[in-house]
């Protein structure tokens, strides 16, 4: 399944669908993704299925509110919850870092593994937060209230089974990549990652 979806991006077209669909917060409609994209609805809803298809993105229906269709179940599409990989040869780092995680809280060792993010956040600190956060995978953005939001949690898969221990550690990761111009609050939400940024310059 992993090679189909990866292969899935290789037309250009269906990749640009793909980027506008995992960069909105909410589904969206194929009508939505066709003036985004600048293509018929027809070809939108083409390239939407086949990302479906393929794992990629995730099908639910609404009903739509106001104009043409009102009150009608609407096929909206957003980012599949299923993580792909494709690892030659064969690794897993996943497991290895379940198994460290399941230590970590047998010993309460919490203390020094937020330690040791930190310290990790702090050599990879650099730049602006929004890029560096966009580098590291954390799919920022800014809400009406100017706070950094995450979409993506790099760690999802370890945070499922040990979700304090991996908020924890995300929470001193940022706290080290940020530094003091940023205050990084742990804030879990329905989606995305538990930590946002808010800038001090906002604070006050």
């Amino acid at each position: 399944m992993s090679l189909e979806a990866i292969g899935a991006l290789r037309e250009q077209v269906r990749r640009t669908v793909y980027e506008y669909v995992v960069a909105r917060a909410e589904p969206v409609s194929r009508n939505e993704v066709a003036e985004a994209v600048a293509i018929g609805r027809t070809l939108a809803a083409f390239h939407l299925d086949k990302l479906a298809s393929a794992g990629l993105l995730e099908v639910t229906f609404a009903a739509r509110v106001g104009g043409p269709g009102a009150g009608r179940p609407a096929k909206l599409y957003r980012r599949s919850s299923v993580e792909h990989a494709v690892v030659l040869p064969p690794r897993d780092y996943r497991l290895l870092a379940g198994m460290l995680a399941s230590a970590i809280e047998r010993v309460g060792a919490e203390p020094a593994a937020y330690a040791a993010a930190r310290e990790q956040g702090a050599k990879l600190a650099g730049g602006a937060a929004m890029p560096r956060l966009l580098e590291l995978g954390y799919e920022p953005f800014e809400d009406a209230d100017r706070t950094i939001r995450l979409r993506n949690c790099p760690f999802d898969v370890v945070a499922q089974s040990h979700a304090g221990l991996v908020c924890g550690l995300n929470h001193a990761l940022l706290e080290g990549v940020l530094g003091e111009g940023h205050v990084v609050r742990l804030d879990p939400g329905p989606t995305g990652c538990c930590v946002t940024v808010h800038s001090k310059d906002n604070e006050d």
